[in-house]
């Protein structure tokens, strides 16, 4: 210990006393009727009350030098310094009684830098002193210093003058944040005044909605949302992870109500054709919202926001979308801000493809401004790639087409709001017996029109899309003038369609599904001199106010612009003026575009056979699998075409077909399912065209689940696993029941399992031939999973997943045959009850307690990946058990590590993925194994769980799951020696370097998993 430090301690037993001499003693209480109680009036040597004068503190701070001199050991400083240090001592020691401060405030400065202040007021009492010498100066002013403020918190008056000083502080402090909040009112109680004027603003703004087909002659057009919205599904094809022991599983749906698409995930691209729905959707949840009042909706249609430029930030919202109310300063970004934001994005593929990318970067920019919003884009199903925020955690859903209780619902509410049962179940029975129609009837736009027309036409329907389309255009422009007082301006049907045609082809376009009225009058101005019919009934102007009054397609959705009800009549009018005007050149040119499928698809239907074959062959021309799928889908369109040309069409097509990979056949289906009537197989077929074959009309059953089942039920006696997983997986696009039937009950049910997530699919398979592999998922209880079981005695396999009903597992004695068990279900617990099972493998995800694992002494095979109970693996897992295969995943090793692993040494395969680093102990546990052959390891563990690997020389086969590909393995190679396959599954498609892996292993077979 330094010399200055030892004297330091031995000089500080001293310092009490020499405060006690300093210092006189006060009487009790807080001394309120005296003035305040300054340092120089509490020093003895100072005022009126001195006792002590400089002499008598001289001499108290030689005693504190010399007993530190004298203090056995090294001696602080040179005792030759003796004297300067006494004098610089007293020099601080007596500015004491010169600090203008109380014994208050002296506390709430503290010791430290009180001393600080006696250095300061005593300045130059250190000068000449030797470095140690001004160590123990500074050691015994600070030490005084404490002593000092120990004696002040003492005293009899400090607590009470203590209490007093803070009660007036507080009331000083506030008075003035009572006086401020009285000058200055709240921002949040200014945000909430506003939003009780904002969210009903909202809710009416947005709850009317147009049913289309019942805006005719003098009936309503806007009804109230809640009458009028029907709630249809969404979907998201997810490739389910499958857990370790459980059966991979193909390519599913997973199906939500599209209201419920933010409930789930916070951010979410929502895909749709057009008249799904989206727009609807979009006013239903901002109109639940506002309502409820648990988020603040923010309603942004794009073609609007883009018209004016600049996309807005969140200060311009209410602004670039019209909304007449003013906000305080700062209101929408203190929304965002908390988190309370419902941000509604409406219309990405309505503005054009070269803004897209710059609608994202600001989209982009505002959620990593304010994370923790709930944020909706939607989109039609091409306008921009698949995974296009996938990265920026969005979550991709399309709306699905309506399902026939769907339809028929929609049908008897359209009636009801239109006021005309008598045309109700005449429609139904049409629907229900003509296929051709039933295929139109896929979204609520299509279903109102068909509802007009069929009012319309007294029970007539057209078939086709075209024909339905020209027929709806013919009702809508003959409509009259609704609102009195108006000057009657007569437009012919023909004058109307050609203005509107022309319209619709500048937006077409430009991109855009939004125009200027003034530049509306414009192309209405250039036109009127070639409409003989419309010239003379006024200028530009009158006519296009007209045009909008009148036809029933036009409407203008804020102040100063137009747009087409719907972006189909935009699209089928756009091509009926580029047909007439010869732009077939125009039309292929701009193929490629998203944007223009639609207008493609309508310009073949509109065209002369000879401009169809042109146009086909231009698309075939372009030689890429998206035009020649563009081109197949047209034909549905061509009635009347050069067979040479439909069959070069469906023979590049048939190059497409049949798919052999998933990607393949997710193309192939987008173009409708015209596919299906050339999806071919099974004979002739690989095994991997078959799959994808499979795949294809799995996808298409969405549109046309008879055609689809027609295919599928093809392949119900094919032998590949891949083909009947697809099968077997893809139960949930059809009826349960005709499904099961036709399909799942001629499956060959090897290595297979049998999927039920709904109630229909657990009556459905209760009634088909027995399965000894089963899978349930979703919310059920243990009594309906057997039940769905049509043997119990017969079930071998089950798979328990997502099931937060099941609690107990002991129901499970009725499979009594059960020796493979897969459970994930977060509130199951006394596992015990499965000791009256002879169970071999048993896979745990999930578990509310895993204590009664330790009875299952029958186990060969066993995962776990909750955290075990106990400090070791022998108080947790079954000691009796003679396992063979052992998989320890995420928390399962947090509390026990790998100690007591060697108990089992008849383990033949390890699997290790914890979320913490093995340790030198764990791994030495590993090596006591006798019997180990097979290693499973988890690129978790890379770096820093690898490191203490010792050499395992029984080692024979090596598994690297999870593989990043910049994992460094070369510690492996030497201490796994007799390593003879070496398997690599990378994580998310990462690139591995075979070539660099193998080389570290030159006995071994190095593949990919």
């Amino acid at each position: 210990m330094e010399p200055a430090v030892l004297g330091g301690k031995l000089a500080s037993s001293l310092v009490a006393p020499l405060v006690k001499k300093l210092f006189v003693t006060g009487g009790p209480g807080a001394g309120l009727v005296d003035r305040p109680v300054r340092l120089d009036r509490l020093v003895s040597f100072r005022g009126e009350r001195r006792t002590l004068g400089e002499r008598e503190v001289r001499l108290l701070a030689g005693k504190l030098v010399g007993a530190a001199l004298d203090s056995p050991g090294e001696q602080p400083f040179p005792r030759d310094e003796a004297g300067a240090v006494s004098d610089a001592l007293t020099a601080r020691l007596l500015a004491l009684g010169d600090l203008d401060m109380d014994d208050v405030q002296a506390v709430r400065l503290g010791h430290g830098e009180l001393a600080a202040r006696l250095r300061r007021q005593a300045a130059g009492s250190g000068d000449g002193l030797s470095t140690d010498a001004r160590y123990f100066l500074d050691s015994a002013t600070e030490w005084a210093c404490l002593h000092v403020l120990e004696f002040f918190t003492r005293r009899s008056t400090f607590v009470a003058r203590t209490l007093v000083a803070q009660t007036r502080g507080q009331a000083e402090l506030i008075a003035k944040i009572d006086e401020l909040i009285t000058r200055i009112p709240r921002p949040d109680a200014r945000d909430t005044a506003f939003e009780r004027r904002y969210l009903p603003y909202v809710a009416a703004q947005h709850d009317r909605i147009t049913i289309y087909g019942i805006d005719l002659r003098d009936s309503s057009d806007r009804w109230p949302l809640e009458v009028a919205y029907l709630s249809l599904e969404a979907a998201a094809e997810e490739e389910h992870t499958a857990l370790p022991g459980e059966d991979a599983e193909p390519e599913r749906t997973v199906r939500l109500p599209a209201e419920a698409a933010l409930t789930t995930h916070d951010r979410v691209l929502l895909r749709g054709d057009a008249g799904s729905g989206k727009t609807t959707l979009v006013q239903w949840l901002a109109v639940t919202a506002a309502r409820d009042g648990d988020r603040v909706p923010y309603v942004l249609p794009l073609r609007t926001l883009t018209r004016a430029g600049a996309l807005p930030s969140p200060a311009a919202f209410l602004t670039a979308v019209g909304c007449p109310l003013t906000p305080p300063e700062g209101w929408a970004e203190r929304v965002l801000g908390a988190g309370r934001g419902l941000v509604l994005v409406d219309g990405l593929d309505e503005i054009p493809a070269a803004e897209r990318h710059r609608t994202r970067d600001w989209l982009l920019a505002l959620i990593r401004a304010f994370p923790g919003n709930r944020w909706l884009l939607t989109s039609r199903p091409t306008a921009v790639r698949a995974d296009w925020l996938a990265a920026e955690g969005f979550r991709e859903l399309a709306l699905t087409p309506m399902r026939r209780d769907d339809v028929t619902t929609f049908v008897r509410r359209w009636h009801a709001a239109a006021e005309a049962p008598e045309f109700e179940t005449r429609l139904l029975d049409s629907l229900r017996t003509k296929r051709d129609l039933a295929r139109l009837a896929t979204n609520p736009l299509m279903c109102g029109l068909i509802c007009a027309l069929h009012r319309e036409r007294r029970g007539y329907l057209p078939t086709g899309r075209k024909e339905l389309y020209d027929a709806a255009l013919t009702m809508l422009l003959a409509r009259r003038d609704r609102e009195r007082g108006m000057e009657a301006v007569e437009l012919s049907e023909e004058a109307q369609l050609e203005l509107l045609q022309r319209l619709a082809y500048a937006l077409v376009l430009s991109g855009r599904t939004e125009m200027s009225v003034e530049t509306a009058e414009g192309i209405v101005e250039r036109a009127l001199p070639s409409v003989a019919s419309a010239a003379g009934q006024g200028d530009a102007a009158t006519v296009l106010r007209a045009l909008v009054l009148r036809s029933g397609l036009l409407r203008q959705p804020g102040q100063g612009s137009l747009d087409f009800v719907h972006r189909t009549f935009q699209d089928y009018l756009g091509a009926r003026y580029a047909v007439e005007e010869g732009h077939l050149d125009v039309i292929a040119g701009r193929a490629d575009d998203s944007q223009w499928e639609d207008v493609v698809r309508m310009a073949v239907a509109h065209a002369r056979p000879g401009e169809r074959a042109v146009l086909l062959r231009r698309l075939l021309a372009e030689n890429t699998p998206r035009l020649t799928l563009l081109a197949l889908a047209c034909l549905e369109h061509a009635t009347a075409l050069d067979p040479a040309v439909r069959a070069e069409v469906e023979a590049r097509a048939g190059a497409l077909i049949p798919p052999g990979s998933k990607e393949d056949a997710r193309a192939l289906a987008e173009a409708g399912p015209l596919v299906l009537e050339l999806l071919p197989g099974p004979e002739g077929l690989t095994d991997a065209e078959a799959h994808g074959v499979t795949v294809t009309a799995s996808l298409l059953a969405e549109h046309e689940p008879g055609g689809a089942l027609a295919v599928l039920r093809r392949f119900r006696r094919h032998l590949s696993l891949d083909v009947r997983r697809q099968l077997a997986g893809t139960w949930d696009r059809f009826d349960a029941r005709e499904y099961a039937a036709d399909v799942l009950d001629h499956l060959n049910q090897t290595d297979l399992f049998v999927v039920c997530r709904t109630p229909a699919q657990r009556e459905a398979a209760a009634s088909m031939a027995p399965w000894a592999r089963l899978t349930s998922r979703g919310a059920c209880r243990i009594a309906d999973v057997i039940a769905s079981a049509p043997d119990p005695g017969a079930v071998t396999s089950l798979q328990l997943v997502d099931n937060p009903q099941v609690t107990e597992l002991g129901g499970l004695a009725a499979f009594p045959a059960l020796r493979v068990l897969l459970v994930n279900c977060p509130s199951a617990r006394k596992l015990e009850q499965l000791a009256r099972l002879s169970l071999t493998d048993l896979v745990i995800g999930r578990a509310a307690d895993l204590a009664g694992l330790s009875e299952l002494t029958s186990l060969v095979t066993l995962s776990v990946a909750d955290r075990l109970p106990g400090v070791r693996l022998t108080d947790a897992l079954p000691a009796g058990a003679l396992l063979q295969y052992l998989h320890l995943g995420a928390d399962a090793t947090l509390g026990t590590g790998l100690r007591g692993l060697a108990h089992w040494g008849t383990l033949r395969t390890l699997y290790l993925s914890p979320t913490t680093p093995l340790t030198a102990e764990d791994w030495a546990e590993v090596q006591r194994l006798p019997q180990l052959r097979g290693l499973l390891l988890h690129g978790s563990l890379f770096p820093d769980g690898i490191g203490l690997l010792p050499p395992l020389p029984g080692i024979l086969e090596l598994s690297l799951i999870g593989c990043k590909g910049d994992e460094d393995l070369s510690v492996l190679a030497p201490r796994l020696p007799d390593v003879r396959t070496v398997v690599l599954d990378s994580a998310s498609d990462a690139p591995l370097d075979t070539e660099r892996i193998a080389a570290l292993f030159p006995d071994a077979e190095v593949t990919v998993g």
